[in-house]
């Protein structure tokens, strides 16, 4: 009998290598497993206070007409963008989601011979894509838990055609002010296409004092034609369920980036939602305001159960499990109904990454860590 037929065999090399990204465990997975009916989510850095009602009205309005396909080119949506930015529209691209987006410039710009150049502890999305396409990675080693931007920018060679900086980054929430950034940045050749990934960015807006401090990349954009600043509307606009995002950049990159855009990658619920989500600018203040106070409760429970954090600049802290691993520590917040995020796989052995939830989740995870940590004491 022969040997069964292996389909890998027939992939492209750089998908053979390729792990799945793993998201955070669902709510209903954790139900099926476990028998949990009243767990709590705190590992995919989502926006407890939901989405704006005003965007889920409009998202409701705009179901009503899902026969029909979306605006390819979603006009509405960058129109709506580019007044908020103050930028053309030929200089906005949609994506589903901003994963999307960062794929895009993937295929747009890396190749075999080119490489893509991010740091250690970076978001998994930049290998994923790179390798996807077969293009070379080259990872800088981090400090502190983020980026090294000097020997970021040593690393930088003739076959660097990408590089990836998360500003906050994830899962670390570690960041960079304004001004180092752009030194970095003037500094890259401009043959290299420099991504800035501020999925996070709005949720750090009172941890620098000016406007030339504050890393908001986007308003370098005229001055900088290799530069690629990408957003979401999954984070503080809470429609991470709609999957929108867009990314900014010089008008021939955004064309450029239009060629591999698949045509209805942002469907028509999704821009119909985040145009009003865009404009309710009181519901993002709620937002900031809300994680500020969780990220308050979680870091000063930590502390108190002696748990080693990364600062985080984001809506989510990493920190060390202590003695336990971060797996037998996972798995026992689970059975007590709180999911939050492995981050092993980021180079990050003995951390879990925790979502600043409300008052009520954050105090359900506090709660249960504490158990967690005197059951190990007792064993």
């Amino acid at each position: 009998m022969s040997e069964p037929f292996d389909f890998a065999d027939l992939a492209a090399p750089g998908v053979r290598a390729l792990q799945p990204y793993q998201p955070g465990k669902p709510l209903e997975e954790l139900e099926r497993e476990y028998g949990i009916t009243d767990a709590v989510k705190l590992a995919s850095n989502e926006n407890p206070l939901g989405p704006s009602p005003r965007a889920v009205e409009a998202a409701l309005r705009a179901a009503a007409g899902c026969a029909r396909y979306p605006d390819g080119n979603g006009f509405a949506l960058r129109r709506a963008l580019a007044d908020h930015h103050g930028l053309a529209p030929e200089r906005i691209t949609l994506g589903n989601g901003s994963n999307d987006v960062l794929e895009l410039i993937a295929r747009a710009f890396l190749t075999q011979e080119k490489e893509a150049l991010f740091s250690e502890h970076a978001f998994a999305v930049y290998p994923l894509v790179t390798r996807a396409i077969g293009a070379r990675e080259r990872v800088v080693p981090a400090r502190d838990f983020g980026h090294d931007l000097e020997a970021m920018a040593a690393a930088v060679g003739a076959r660097t055609r990408v590089v990836f900086v998360a500003n906050p980054n994830n899962p670390t929430g570690t960041a960079v002010d304004g001004a180092s950034l752009r030194r970095f940045l003037e500094a890259l050749p401009e043959h290299v296409i420099a991504v800035v990934d501020e999925a996070y960015l709005e949720y750090a807006s009172d941890l620098w004092q000016g406007e030339d401090d504050f890393p908001d990349a986007s308003q370098w954009l005229d001055e900088l034609p290799n530069l690629v600043v990408t957003r979401t509307f999954s984070k503080l606009h809470a429609l991470a369920g709609l999957r929108v995002g867009y990314a900014l950049s010089h008008p021939q990159v955004a064309d450029l980036l239009g060629r591999v855009r698949q045509p209805f990658n942002t469907n028509s619920v999704a821009q119909a939602a985040a145009i009003e989500a865009l404009r309710d600018q009181a519901h993002q203040q709620r937002s900031i305001e809300a994680n500020r106070a969780g990220m308050r409760q979680l870091e000063a429970a930590l502390d108190r159960l002696g748990l080693a954090r990364i600062p985080s600049h984001g809506n989510f802290i990493a920190f060390h499990c202590g003695e336990a691993s971060s797996a037998a520590s996972y798995e026992a917040l689970l059975r007590q109904g709180v999911i939050v995020r492995p981050v092993d796989g980021y180079g990050l052995p003995g951390y879990l990454r925790v979502t600043v939830g409300s008052e009520v989740e954050n105090s359900r995870f506090i709660s249960a860590m504490k158990s967690v940590i005197e059951k190990r004491g007792e064993s």
